[in-house]
């Protein structure tokens, strides 16, 4: 029998916001009915309108504040909530550190875990940390603009201020902006799909100051492709590389598979904890370099190694964790499924002198296997998966290799519970507080560092 919500589509509610969802939404319970309301925050109390009635939950708006947490954050800019930016700046930062550790807390509890969740490592600056950029273009009344869609939608909102962007990254993007203009190179059009560019992608070295700018276009070659390179590089110095991007397919994909250098140099190079590597235009590189190297820092320390170990780090990217690594290990293997980023992660050893590293191109949870029949026997495996966490012939290939040690970077609290079970089932526990690294301030994304050790 179905039962009927208590609550229906445009009615009006007093209601006391009782949490966050991992969104960072907040939720207030009707007969323990959740209804889930922007912009809300524990503790509040307001009025709402509900806007939509799903069998076990619903959403809501905010009409009226009846009173405001002492944890809200005044005079935001509300484009970075439509934008989904900034989707938490409305909470003070040490709330936000909060949050992110209840949040992780939780999971564990309703999978009747009982973890300790350390509190999360933050920033002094918790804005204008990106390291990247990848803007969307399209005109607009006539004029190309660069900026960001609306939440769960296409409709671009001008902006030339990101917030948590880098703000060299923020002025490069108006630069090109004003180029593209210049030289009237149309912005992509997704329901005719015609036109040219569909994205300025911008990466910029934290300690290099390098800077590459990558566009993305429909077409193989930009109209006064030439003059506008030129003008590029002469009107910002710190650009050592421009890129063209070829995407012609009609899709929702931001890169394509052709790359092309039209100025400087493939790469660009930074450091993260005394090491340089190159990264390329379409090479994994983590957003935010300050709280990256407290997160690799705090693994490299949980891995606890002597220089006598053999180490595995799946997903490896260019080579980030497993070349820190390598200066306290014996040997570390690295697999990924990204052939550039592999080419890369080779190139990152040779400019580090490190010859203790061997890198596969491959799915991790098949080279796992591969290297188990192989008889390779780690001490440790580092892993640092995607939102969608590990495989689970992963997770069996790691058991049986028996390492003593399993080190997990988690971008996924969820994931990260259900990987931590099965784990678990396979004779592994979790050892000390699980560690959250705010790396996405004003987001509701939190990153950890689990570590679990063989019974």
């Amino acid at each position: 029998m179905k039962t009927k919500a208590p609550v229906a589509k445009n009615e009006r509610l007093d209601v006391t916001i009782a949490d966050l969802t991992y969104q960072g939404m907040g939720v207030a319970k009707v007969d323990d009915f959740p209804l889930f309301i922007e912009n809300a925050l524990p503790g509040e109390e307001l009025t709402i309108q509900v806007t939509k009635v799903q069998s076990h939950y619903g959403f809501a708006r905010a009409i009226a504040w009846k009173s405001e947490s002492p944890d809200r954050v005044k005079d935001v800019d509300k484009t970075y909530r439509q934008t989904g930016i900034a989707p938490l700046q409305h909470l003070a930062y040490p709330a936000q550190l909060k949050f992110k550790q209840h949040q992780i807390a939780e999971l564990f509890s309703k999978d009747h875990q009982d973890v300790d969740v350390a509190p999360t490592l933050g920033m002094e600056n918790p804005t204008q940390y990106r390291n990247k950029a990848q803007v969307p273009v399209r005109m607009i009344k006539g004029q190309l603009e660069t900026g960001f869609y609306r939440q769960h939608s296409h409709d671009l909102i001008p902006l030339t201020d990101f917030y948590i962007q880098d703000p060299a990254i923020d002025a490069a993007i108006v630069k090109v902006r004003d180029f593209l203009r210049q030289f009237e190179i149309p912005a992509y059009n997704e329901i005719s799909d015609k036109g040219v560019i569909r994205n300025i992608m911008v990466r910029r070295g934290y300690y290099s100051h390098e800077m590459m700018i990558v566009l993305i276009s429909r077409t193989q070659k930009l109209p006064s492709q030439a003059q506008l390179v030129d003008q590029i590089h002469q009107a910002l110095p710190e650009v050592t590389s421009i890129v063209l991007n070829v995407n012609a397919k009609k899709t929702n994909v931001i890169m394509g598979n052709v790359t092309r250098t039209l100025y400087g140099k493939p790469t660009i190079e930074d450091s993260l904890l005394g090491l340089t590597f190159a990264i390329s235009a379409r090479s994994f590189y983590q957003v935010n370099p300050q709280q990256t190297e407290k997160l690799y820092q705090m693994a490299i320390d949980k891995a606890g190694l002597t220089g006598e170990e053999t180490v595995i780090d799946a997903y490896c990217g260019i080579g980030t964790i497993s070349l820190a690594l390598a200066k306290h290990a014996k040997h570390v293997y690295g697999v990924d499924v990204v052939s550039e980023a592999i080419e890369d992660a080779k190139v990152n050893a040779q400019k580090n002198h490190l010859s203790n590293v061997s890198f596969e191109t491959n799915k991790a949870e098949f080279q796992m296997a591969k290297w188990q029949e192989d008889g390779i026997k780690p001490d440790v495996v580092v892993v640092d998966p995607p939102r969608k966490g590990l495989a689970e012939s992963l997770i069996d290939s790691t058991a049986k290799m028996g390492p003593k040690k399993v080190v997990y970077v988690s971008c996924n609290p969820a994931t990260l519970v259900r990987d931590v079970a099965r784990f678990q089932e396979l004779g592994y526990d979790i050892d000390g507080p699980i560690q959250p690294v705010d790396q996405f301030p004003q987001t509701p994304h939190v990153e950890s560092v689990t570590v679990l050790v063989k019974k």
